[in-house]
């Protein structure tokens, strides 16, 4: 299995609940901008895609909370894509402290959706390895 994609991100004030915790809605936008992160450093430009006239999309998404995050800690958001055959795949992201404890994960159930039809690609993995220069960085070989 290829090595997860790893992004640090400071925890920001702005990003807690009343309780001092880390909203929800902030550990889906630490996970959007991971994910968009490996995509781009895998070399995809989203330019490209839309040209193709396609999209991602999420389809589901799951928040494991397993420890409190606080405000001014850092993690890393480890992404690994997990491919399957259909039109759907698998994106799964661990939030780790610096010793390595896990304190949420995210798993998103995605797609690649065909712009002008408005209905999923069959085989995803196919086109996002047709635009990624750097395909393993998807979990693609």
């Amino acid at each position: 299995m290829p090595e997860p994609f790893r992004v640090t991100i400071d925890i920001r004030t702005d990003d807690l609940d009343i309780n001092g915790h880390v909203r929800g809605p902030a550990y889906l936008a630490y996970a959007d901008h991971a994910r968009w992160e490996s995509v781009w450093a895998a070399g995809v430009d989203p330019l490209a895609l839309k040209a193709a006239n396609l999209g991602p999309v999420n389809l589901e998404t799951t928040i494991r909370f397993r420890r409190e995050l606080r405000a001014r800690a850092r993690i890393d958001v480890l992404t690994r894509f997990v491919w399957e055959p259909g039109k759907i795949s698998l994106v799964v992201q661990e939030f780790v402290t610096p010793d390595g404890t896990v304190v949420a994960e995210v798993e998103s159930l995605s797609g690649l959706l065909d712009l002008e039809r408005r209905r999923l690609v069959q085989d995803p993995a196919l086109h996002w390895r047709k635009y990624a220069a750097r395909p393993e960085i998807l979990g693609l070989t």
